[in-house]
């Protein structure tokens, strides 16, 4: 299995400059996870529902999340990053 190929929004982008230097490395390390195994335990990777059924999303850590979609078996775009507040 090939790594996960990532495009991502001018939102998430503007939202992970925003992000505390230690945030900021955790989601690194995170995202290097992912694109390796999208469904590994440590990410608690789950698919979201109400008006966020398309999306799915992953744990950075306790607070902070990643927003994405699965464009196909082998690509996702990141849609956000930032708290619980992120889904709203």
């Amino acid at each position: 299995m090939s790594a996960i190929e990532i495009s991502y929004t001018s939102k998430f982008a503007k939202n992970f400059k925003r992000l505390d230097v230690n945030i900021r490395s955790k989601a690194k390390q995170r995202i290097g996870v992912f694109q390796i195994d999208p469904y590994n335990p440590l990410l608690k990777t789950h698919k979201l529902t109400g008006q966020l059924k398309d999306f799915h999303s992953f744990s950075v850590n306790y607070s902070y999340r990643i927003l994405f979609a699965f464009e196909n078996s082998s690509s996702v775009t990141f849609i956000d990053i930032g708290t619980h507040s992120i889904y709203k």
